[in-house]
């Protein structure tokens, strides 16, 4: 079976597309959606629960606690982690079980945006390399549950780069793959922040990881810089 992992945090907007459209993709499929939520404010519970969606209330806030709270509560042996603002090709059951029939432990898209802007198609283009500086959460991530319990899921420590760290530690387990299609997902905080802003943002964050720059510090200097 293969386990969809849906963090959420006031996600009512995406939530009317996003169930109706997972739905339709694993239907007749050894699927599961598995939504935890981080204490939304909005209608997210409501929206999941009036569409007859399994949704857990993680007891720490924050994805990687949410994330390694739905592993726990599903059941598939693959485990498949989607931002609610992102959507993967409508085949995405067989393309996950098609790469771990060729022995990769894990995997993910490469990134299409919409609406597509310019400056962002570049980078989108850039996500079809396997450079781990271009590996994002967004870019969803399949991962099969021996290998993510092995590397002990996503480190809760990280409230930035949790999903690239967790890339870093797969690959040293095992085959990864950036599969052929693309993963749709959403503009919309680009649009709202400016694209280049953001991305430079984003650039940052990843230096000052990589410097050893403290979690408070950058998730400070996120927040702060997006607003």
């Amino acid at each position: 079976m293969v386990s969809v992992i849906i963090p959420v945090f006031n996600e009512e907007n995406a939530l009317n597309e996003l169930i109706p459209y997972l739905e339709g993709a694993i239907k007749d499929k050894n699927a599961e959606l598995v939504f935890v939520d981080g204490g939304s404010d909005d209608n997210t519970v409501q929206i999941c629960k009036k569409l007859g969606k399994t949704i857990y209330l993680s007891p720490v806030k924050g994805r990687a606690s949410q994330m390694n709270f739905g592993a726990k509560k599903c059941r598939g042996e693959i485990l498949y982690f989607l931002h609610a603002d992102s959507l993967p090709p409508e085949n995405f059951i067989e393309d996950i079980l098609k790469t771990k029939d060729e022995d990769y432990i894990a995997g993910c898209y490469r990134l299409a945006f919409k609406p597509e802007l310019p400056l962002l198609k570049l980078y989108a283009w850039f996500t079809k390399f396997d450079i781990d500086l271009f590996r994002f959460g967004d870019q969803s991530l399949f991962v099969t549950r021996k290998a993510f319990e092995k590397v002990g899921g996503f480190d809760q420590n990280l409230k930035v780069m949790e999903d690239q760290q967790i890339v870093v530690d797969m690959k040293k387990e095992g085959k990864f793959k950036i599969m052929n299609n693309a993963i749709v997902t959403s503009s919309r905080k680009y649009i709202k922040v400016g694209v280049l802003k953001l991305q430079l943002i984003f650039t940052v964050i990843v230096i000052l990881y990589y410097l050893g720059v403290s979690q408070k510090v950058m998730s400070d200097f996120y927040s702060k810089q997006v607003q």
